[in-house]
């Protein structure tokens, strides 16, 4: 074996690592490591999957699921905070009970730190564009903001950068809307 050679990481050396608390993922073949979320990350979570899990239950257009593994391949396996996939694309998506193609919206919660945070907006960004998501939010709970990025030409793009005061919509979840500081703890 040439040692100048990076070695791939893959699904099954995924499922060899311990089950320790913390979350693992490959993109690429690379190994990333998070560790439990915060209590503030996790407040996040819970009122934007309220939110659309209220919406759904009137508009049951599909499903909302936090911390559910997308395997995209043998070398990219992510866990993404919440994910939304359609009714229509449910059977296609999950195969043998695991998501093997790309959910319409993906969405992170930033958590601290400079490893976490070009993790989601370079190297998650990259492979959701790769993949063929449609949509991707950027939550940051330290700024109260959320960047959407939308596939244009097949690519994810900045289609907004919003704040308290602005309102959340999604073509993929036509009717909902959500006030943006609703999301944000006030600690």
């Amino acid at each position: 074996m040439n040692p100048a050679l990076p070695v791939l990481l893959t699904v099954a050396d995924l499922e060899s690592l311990p089950d320790d608390g913390n979350r693992y993922e490959i993109v690429d073949g690379d190994l990333f490591v998070s560790t439990s979320p915060s209590f503030v990350h996790q407040t996040v979570l819970a009122r934007l999957l309220y939110a659309i899990l209220d919406f759904l239950r009137g508009n049951p257009i599909g499903e909302i699921v936090p911390g559910v593994g997308v395997i995209f391949d043998d070398h990219n396996a992510v866990i993404p905070d919440l994910l939304y996939i359609s009714r229509e694309r449910l059977p296609e998506t999950i195969v043998g009970g695991r998501l093997v193609r790309a959910p319409e919206i993906a969405i992170e919660i930033l958590s601290p730190g400079p490893s976490n945070e070009r993790r989601d907006r370079h190297v998650k960004l990259n492979l959701y564009s790769a993949r063929g998501v449609p949509e991707y939010w950027i939550v940051n709970p330290e700024s109260r903001s959320i960047e959407i990025y939308r596939s244009r030409s097949g690519k994810l793009e900045l289609t907004g950068d919003l704040h308290p005061g602005d309102v959340l919509t999604s073509p993929e979840l036509p009717g909902f809307s959500a006030r943006v500081e609703s999301f944000f703890p006030k600690l």
